[in-house]
């Protein structure tokens, strides 16, 4: 743009204000008349935009905006009065031009043919499937006080998953000569995801008779993923015991498990000719470390503490034993 056209158009602030200037009540005149105006030019303009209504709404004559109607409601066809009869909705016959669902089937069908299924059903659920499982949770050496022990704690279980058969075995072997045991058969009952009841028979060997027991107990897995184990027994002559265990497996990493364990047992009865007393009688505690090769193999080292206690401490004192005992372990886990 060129200087003259500059000027033209602005001028120089002091002709502005020579040439330019108006009255101050004619510009309250004109403010007044835009603000009244303002509403009525909106809402002309706001119909006139939308394509539905076809027209701007109507002024008076006057000016003022002209006082406008709302459509009757009656006036919209009801939902109830549409013809509905001409929609087509899915299903019927297949189009002519459908492809044949067995035209790569080489005339083989589920009817007739190879293919035929039969009355015999060919799929199972695997809660109708009896499967078996063997697990040597310990088989290992055992160190203290210079001599070396072994010990050993299997469970087989056979069935399915709400009914099966559960043996656990358990026991130490000094000098290669089995010193004591206890040997489990239940029939285990799943009541909820998590836990199984178990009913069967105890048999026990130790340094003095024989004994057998009925027993009774629940197993599952407890909140926060603790294996727990508890088990009523009820013996001849009236004899009971109780026996409560529970460990916990720590995933130091994907292969390497640390797993604490925590086992006590209390009788109802003293046996002195097996070295028990009333009350609570052994309470054991231990950490085993293993790392798997594979799921079913992982050699561990751990330490057990064991302890008598109450009628049981007593017994062992007057034999000359000791009640308390640190033990070193290694061993092997594996499982099919």
């Amino acid at each position: 743009m060129s200087p003259t056209t500059n000027r033209s158009i602005g001028g120089s602030p002091r002709k502005q204000g020579r040439h330019l200037t108006l009255p101050t009540t004619f510009k309250l005149a004109v403010l007044a008349t835009a603000l009244a105006a303002g509403p009525v030019l909106a809402q002309s303009a706001g119909h006139g935009s939308h394509g539905g209504h076809g027209s701007e709404a109507p002024m008076a004559t006057s000016g003022q905006p002209k006082e406008i109607t709302p459509a009757d409601p009656g006036d919209a066809m009801p939902m109830a009065g549409m013809d509905h009869g001409d929609m087509k909705m899915q299903g019927g016959s297949a189009p002519a031009d459908a492809r044949d669902p067995h035209a790569y089937a080489g005339g083989h069908t589920l009817t007739t043919g190879p293919y035929l299924v039969g009355k015999e059903r060919l799929l199972r659920l695997g809660d109708e499937q009896s499967t078996g499982f063997f697990l040597a949770d310990r088989l290992e050496a055992q160190r203290s006080d210079g001599q070396t022990t072994g010990a050993y704690e299997f469970l087989a279980r056979y069935g399915r998953d709400y009914d099966r058969l559960v043996v656990k075995a358990e026991g130490e072997v000094v000098s290669g000569k089995l010193e004591e045991s206890r040997t489990e058969a239940f029939w285990s009952h799943a009541i909820t995801g998590y836990w199984d009841t178990q009913l069967g028979l105890r048999h026990d060997t130790g340094p003095g008779p024989n004994r057998d027991w009925l027993a009774f107990g629940i197993e599952g897995l407890a909140p926060y993923w603790f294996e727990v184990d508890a088990t009523a027994y009820l013996g001849e002559g009236g004899r009971s015991a109780l026996r409560l265990s529970a460990e916990y497996e720590l995933m130091l990493t994907q292969k390497l498990i640390l797993q604490p364990r925590v086992e006590l047992a209390a009788y109802g009865q003293s046996d002195p000719a097996n070295d028990i007393g009333t009350g609570l009688s052994s309470l054991n505690a231990g950490v085993r470390l293993r790392y798997e090769f594979t799921r079913q193999f992982a050699p561990y080292i751990g330490v057990e503490w064991t302890g008598s206690y109450g009628e049981t401490a007593d017994i062992a004192r007057a034999n000359g034993r000791p009640t308390r005992d640190t033990r070193v372990v290694a061993g092997v886990r594996f499982w099919f």
